[in-house]
């Protein structure tokens, strides 16, 4: 019996840290179209981020952290479900099934109205692993039902794996309807945000089983427009002299403050309940920052393209007892990573599932020198603005401020290299990323062999995910 006993606890002890401890509570917050700079913990100089900043140190900041796309939807299902827009055939946001993409000088792919039911989710990977599952806010991968951004009877929440899942706007203008008037906020106060306040009743519920919390944030997307008046106050000097349009910089400070108070609410609630040291908390966003509010600069681009901050996002996370305080992590990274990160974290089983992401636990737990340099790849075979193209912006520059057109296009990272794929003119870019992170220096002249081999192996990497291209436009069309 002793020696039983003894051969139990070396065994115990030579597992993992993660395998021989009890699976912790995952809560991973999205944020909507929040840029890569515009936390102050990343050098943001517009608003106070002292949630998300206080998360920074007691957590690890990634610093080359990406979306899966740079566009909403593409970004979503990625995340759901470990695999790349390419391979999931979602490389654009949901369109109601009788819209489809402008034709231009290339015929994009059709539009991809709901992520299929088949695909395995998040939410179904860890209801397997005995979660208890929860989702609020954003979910935007589904064709919109009855109303912009509804949620589908049929691929909404609940039918993707999670149990508990509210429909809400909450305190986001897209909710159009509200009850306050000006002056309703004192210093200090917060217009009451029903999205986090259902996050909170989830996470605040007995259960002997681990959960898994997905906050989906409408902030700070588009319609700009902050209720709360004296932080449009706060702000409006800031947004004078700072770049870009003052008046709607203004409210993209008030908004991202606000986004930081949600999040700070939900991190009260946790240490309430007493589950800061058993809960993994993961903080990212879904593309880069809108170009007409968000100060990008110094990298180049914005949210819709694929130069770095299209797609370069913040990325933190805490977790007590693995992740050590106030770390940084420059490794590449992307948010189709999370579906395996969270998987081993779980003890979840993931072997027959077919994953473009990579497990972060080794970087998160500072394990970090045997980290394999990998291919990242991103794939947009469209065009945009849908709307509006032709008076849009011809190039793509650093804090423009501006909407300009994107044509569709892939791109690759590997180690400090990248290359973009233009296929309207079939141009190719390449960026050494360390040494020209603003992507201002085109190389691919210079060096020849680089750009051929990246290229190569960009198309093959496609090819093998069964990735969708524009085509040429039928004569006569």
């Amino acid at each position: 019996m002793r020696r039983a006993l003894v051969l139990l606890f070396l065994f115990c002890f030579s597992l993992p840290v993660s395998a021989a401890e009890t699976p912790p509570n995952i809560v991973f917050i999205l944020a909507d179209d929040l840029g890569w700079r515009d936390l102050h913990c990343y050098g943001g100089k517009l608003a106070e981020t002292p949630h998300l900043d206080q998360l920074a140190k007691e957590g690890m900041k990634f610093t080359n952290a990406y979306s899966p796309a740079p566009i909403c939807s593409a970004s979503r299902a990625s995340i759901l479900t470990g695999k790349t827009p390419a391979r999931l055939h979602f490389e654009f946001v949901t369109k109601p099934s009788d819209v489809t993409p402008p034709t231009r000088k290339l015929q994009p792919p059709p539009y991809t109205q709901d992520l299929p039911l088949k695909e395995v989710t998040l939410g179904e990977m860890l209801q397997q692993a005995d979660y208890a599952t929860g989702f609020f806010g954003k979910w935007h991968v589904n064709e919109h039902y009855k109303r912009y951004l509804g949620w589908s009877p049929t691929h909404g929440p609940k039918q993707q794996g999670f149990q508990s899942a509210v429909e809400t706007f909450g305190s986001h203008p897209y909710a159009k309807k509200f009850d306050w008037q000006p002056g309703d906020f004192q210093k200090d106060q917060f217009p009451p945000d029903a999205v986090t306040q259902n996050a909170i009743q989830f996470l605040q519920q007995k259960r002997k089983q681990p959960f898994f919390l997905y906050l989906s944030y409408f902030h700070v997307h588009t319609p700009v427009k902050s209720p709360t008046d004296w932080l449009v106050e706060k702000y409006r000097d800031k947004a004078v002299a700072g770049p870009g349009n003052a008046k709607l910089r203004t409210h993209y400070g008030a908004f991202i403050e606000t986004l930081d108070e949600y999040v700070g609410q939900v991190l009260k609630a946790l240490d309430e309940r007493g589950l800061r040291d058993s809960t993994l908390i993961v903080f990212t966003s879904d593309n880069g920052g809108h170009p007409e509010y968000a100060a990008n600069g110094p990298l180049r681009g914005s949210k819709w393209n694929l130069y770095e901050a299209g797609i370069r996002v913040p990325l933190l996370v805490r977790w007590p007892g693995h992740v050590k305080a106030g770390s940084v992590c420059a490794k590449p990274v992307t948010g189709t990573d999370l579906f395996p990160t969270f998987c081993e974290v779980a003890g979840g089983n993931c072997a027959d599932l077919t994953l473009d992401g990579k497990s972060l636990v080794p970087l998160l737990e500072g394990k970090s020198a045997n980290w394999p340099t990998r291919a990242l790849t991103w794939h947009f075979p469209y065009y945009h603005p849908e709307k509006g193209y032709t008076k849009s912006k011809e190039t793509i520059g650093v804090n423009d401020f501006a909407v300009s057109k994107t044509r569709p296009v892939s791109a690759i990272r590997v180690g400090d290299w990248k290359l973009l794929q233009f296929y309207e003119s079939g141009k190719r870019e390449l960026y050494n990323l360390r040494n020209d992170p603003g992507e201002q220096h085109d190389l691919s002249d210079r060096q020849p062999k680089q750009t051929a081999q990246l290229g190569s192996q960009l198309k093959q990497m496609l090819q093998d995910m069964q990735a969708r291209f524009p085509t040429d436009v039928p004569t006569g069309k």
